[in-house]
C-alpha cells in the first residue's frame, strides 16, 4: 500500500493519557471517513500499556486513590465526542466485575466484595480497570488499524522530512507522522540539598530515600523499631505510612465513634518509629464524607460562569489576586456561614436576617476589595459566637502562632487535630469548615478551566495562583480519606508516630552519623534518625527531568520550557512545555510551532493547572465544571487532529 495512503503515530506514554488518545484514534476512526485508508499506532511505554508506570495492578494494595469509585473514567461521556467503541466509567467496571470476576485474581475479587461506590478503591485495581479498558476497545479496533506496542523506551524523536524518526532504546527506529507526549511522571533531579543528603548517606552508612512514587520504593529496606524521619506530610505521606505499619503486619480495630479515637493499633513489633515533618507541621485535611465529588448543598454564588463571562465580555485576562480570589473568597465565606446557620443557628444572632446582611455585604463590585472584607467582618462579629466564627487562612495552618514545650505536647495537639478533623468528615454537609473547604474544591474546578480556556496575567500565575494558592488549597481540598486522619492518629496515641513540628530544618550531623530535625515552634531536642524518606514524589518540572527524550528534544530545540513574566518584569522559567492550544503542540526554541507534535498529560502544567488528577464521569454540567473531562477532550482534539478530520 502506498505509504501516504497511511497514517502512522507514536504515542510515547501508555499510561491513561496515552491510552486516551489511543481510544480517540480508534473512535474517530471509526465514526468520520478520513483521507487515509489505514492507521498504525506505535505504542512505546516501559510498563504495561493501560496502566502505565504509576497504575500498575501488581503494586500494594495499601496505596489508594484520592478520589473514590464513582469519579475517575478512562472513557469519555461527552455526547459531543465520537462514541467510543468499548469500555465505560471505573464504577461501571467495578458494577460488572463483582458479579462476573472476570480477568481478576483472587485479592481483587476479595477487593471488589466490599468495595462501594462512595469507598476509595486501590491503585492497583484501578490498574486493573485500565488495562482490562484498553484490551476491550482493542477487541473492536477496526481492521484498517495496526497496533503496536513497543515495551521500551523512546530516547529521541528527530525529523526526517515531514516526518519524525522514533529512537527506541532497544534500537528500533519507528518513522511516524505524528509523535504525542503523554510522558506522565518522569525521573527528576536532585535538588542540593537532596544530593547531599543522598551523598552522605553514602559516606556514613545512611539510609536516604530521596523522591519517588511510593510503589517504586523497596521498603523492606526500612529498618525494624528504628527512627525513620519522614519528610513531607502530603498523600505520599500516607503511602509510607501504610508500608511501615500494616505492610510489617499491624493491626487498626474499632475502637470508639467515628472522629473520636475511632480506631485503636495494634502492632506488630516491626515497626519503625516514625517521625515526621512538613512545612505546616500538619497532614492535609481529610476529605468530607460526600455523596458526590462536590458537595450538593454548595452553590457557587461569585465565582460563576456568570462572572467569567463578563470577563471575556469585557476583554479582561483575569489577574488571580484581584479579580478570582476575591470571588471565590465570597463563595467560602458564604458556604461556612450558610452551614454554620443551618447546623449550628444557636450559634448566631438572628441567623436569616445575618445572612440576608452577609449576603448584601459580600456584592461584587458594590463596593472594593477592603470595604467588603471590613464589612463581612463587622456583621460576624455582631453576630456570630467568636469560637464560630471563621479564619479562612488558619484553616491551612492549623498550628500557626502556637509553640510548644516539648514534642510530646505537639504530638497530643496534633492528634486532636486529627481527631477533630476527621469528626468533622464524618458529619460531611453539616459541617461548616468542610462545606468551607467544599467551595474551596468546587471553587478549583472552575479556576481549571479559566486557566485552559482564557488563561490569567503572567504574574498573577506567578505570585497568586502557584505563589500562594496551591499549597493553601491542596492542604485543605486534596486531602486523604478521613479514615487515614482516623489510622494516623491511632498511630500517635500507639507510640509508633510522632512529630517534629512546623518549619522544619534538616540536617546531617556526620560526627554522629545521624540525620536530624527540628522546629522553631517546638522546645526540645531535635529529632534523630539514621533514615530520612522524602515522602513525594519527583518534582514535575520539565527543566529538572532526566527523560532522555524530553533532554533530547529541549537540546534540539524542538520543545521549550514556557517563560513567563513575574511583576518585577523578571523573566521565570515555569514547570511545563511551552505550546499552542488546542490542540496542544508544543513552541519550538525559535518560537515556531513544531508540526505533528503534540503533548498531553503533566508536560502541560504551565498553561493548566491541576493536570494529575483523572478524568471526572458524569462531570457537572457547563463550560466552568468542564474540568472534569478535559483531559479526555483534548485527547480527543489530538485524535481529530492527527486524523486530519
Amino acid at each position: 500500500m502506498d505509504k501516504k495512503q497511511t497514517r502512522s503515530v507514536a504515542l510515547i506514554g501508555a499510561g491513561p493519557r496515552g491510552t486516551s488518545v489511543l481510544e480517540r484514534l480508534l473512535a474517530n476512526w471509526t465514526a468520520t471517513p478520513t483521507a487515509f485508508q489505514s492507521l498504525h499506532i506505535h505504542v512505546v511505554d516501559p510498563y504495561p500499556a493501560g496502566s502505565g508506570h504509576v497504575w500498575q495492578p501488581e503494586q500494594s494494595r495499601l496505596f489508594l486513590m484520592n478520589t473514590q469509585s464513582f469519579y475517575p473514567t478512562l472513557i469519555p461521556e461527552d455526547p459531543q465526542l465520537a462514541p467510543p467503541l468499548a469500555g465505560g466509567s471505573f464504577d461501571q467496571w467495578r458494577e460488572s466485575r463483582r458479579r462476573d470476576g472476570r480477568g481478576l485474581d483472587e485479592a481483587e475479587k476479595a477487593e471488589l466484595s466490599t468495595l462501594e461506590s462512595h469507598d476509595f478503591p486501590s491503585r492497583a485495581l484501578y490498574g486493573r480497570y485500565l488495562r482490562q479498558t484498553l484490551a476491550e476497545v482493542l477487541e473492536r479496533k477496526p481492521d484498517a488499524v495496526e497496533v503496536t506496542f513497543h515495551q521500551t523506551e523512546a530516547v529521541a524523536a528527530r525529523p526526517s522530512g515531514d516526518q519524525f524518526d522514533v529512537e527506541l532504546a532497544d534500537g528500533a527506529v519507528l518513522t511516524v507522522g505524528s509523535v504525542v507526549l503523554a510522558l506522565g511522571h518522569v525521573d527528576s533531579r536532585l535538588n542540593p540539598e537532596q544530593r547531599s543528603f543522598d551523598q552522605a548517606a553514602a559516606e556514613h552508612g545512611l539510609l536516604y530515600f530521596p523522591p519517588a512514587p511510593p510503589a517504586d520504593v523497596d521498603w523492606q529496606r526500612v529498618p525494624d523499631n528504628e527512627p525513620v524521619l519522614v519528610r513531607g506530610m502530603g498523600l505520599n505521606f500516607f503511602d509510607v505510612m501504610g508500608q511501615l505499619t500494616e505492610g510489617r503486619g499491624g493491626k487498626f480495630v474499632d475502637a470508639g465513634s467515628p472522629g473520636a479515637a475511632a480506631l485503636e493499633y495494634r502492632p506488630s513489633g516491626r515497626e519503625p518509629k516514625i517521625i515526621a515533618a512538613s512545612r505546616r507541621g500538619t497532614p492535609y485535611r481529610a476529605k468530607a464524607g460526600l455523596t458526590g465529588y462536590y458537595p450538593s448543598s454548595v452553590t457557587m454564588r461569585y465565582l460563576t460562569e456568570a462572572a467569567m463571562d463578563r470577563f471575556r465580555a469585557a476583554g479582561i485576562q483575569p489577574a488571580f489576586d484581584h479579580d478570582l480570589w476575591p470571588l471565590l473568597h465570597r463563595d467560602a465565606l458564604w458556604a461556612y456561614y450558610s452551614t454554620l446557620a443551618r447546623s449550628q443557628p444557636a450559634a448566631i444572632r438572628d441567623p436569616k436576617q445575618f445572612l440576608a446582611d452577609l449576603g448584601d455585604a459580600m456584592q461584587p463590585h458594590a463596593h472594593s476589595t477592603a470595604n467588603w472584607e471590613s464589612d463581612v467582618g463587622e456583621l460576624v462579629e455582631k453576630h456570630v459566637v467568636a469560637s464560630r466564627r471563621l479564619n479562612l487562612r488558619a484553616l491551612a495552618a492549623p498550628l500557626a502562632g502556637r509553640s510548644f514545650s516539648s514534642r510530646r505536647e505537639l504530638d497530643a495537639a496534633i492528634t486532636a487535630y486529627l481527631d477533630d478533623d476527621a469528626r468533622r468528615s464524618a458529619l460531611g454537609e453539616s459541617d461548616p469548615v468542610k462545606m468551607a473547604i467544599g467551595a474551596l474544591h468546587t471553587g478549583r474546578a472552575i479556576l481549571k478551566s479559566v486557566v485552559a480556556d482564557g488563561g490569567i496575567t503572567d504574574e498573577s500565575w506567578l505570585a497568586g495562583l502557584r505563589g500562594w494558592f496551591e499549597s493553601f488549597v491542596e492542604g485543605l481540598a486534596s486531602g486523604p480519606p478521613a479514615l487515614r486522619s482516623e489510622q494516623l492518629a491511632a498511630l500517635a496515641r500507639a507510640g509508633v508516630v510522632s512529630f517534629v513540628g512546623p518549619d522544619p530544618k534538616f540536617s546531617v550531623d556526620r560526627t554522629a552519623r545521624v540525620f536530624r530535625a527540628d522546629s522553631p515552634w517546638v522546645h526540645d531536642d531535635p529529632a534523630e534518625a539514621r533514615t530520612l524518606i522524602e515522602a513525594m514524589s519527583p518534582a514535575n518540572r520539565v527543566n529538572f527531568n532526566v527523560s532522555p527524550l524530553l533532554e533530547q528534544l529541549m537540546a534540539d530545540g524542538l520543545v521549550r520550557t514556557r517563560i513567563m513574566m513575574s511583576v518585577e518584569g523578571t523573566p521565570m522559567q515555569t514547570t511545563g512545555l511551552d505550546v499552542q492550544p488546542h490542540p496542544y503542540r508544543p513552541v519550538a526554541a525559535n518560537g515556531s510551532v513544531t508540526k505533528g507534535m503534540y503533548v498531553l498529560g503533566l508536560q502541560l502544567s504551565a498553561s493548566q493547572w491541576g493536570t494529575a488528577i483523572a478524568a471526572e464521569a458524569r462531570p457537572r454540567t457547563g463550560r466552568v465544571y468542564a474540568s472534569g473531562q478535559r483531559t479526555l477532550r483534548d485527547a480527543d482534539e489530538i485524535a481529530r487532529s492527527i486524523l486530519g478530520i
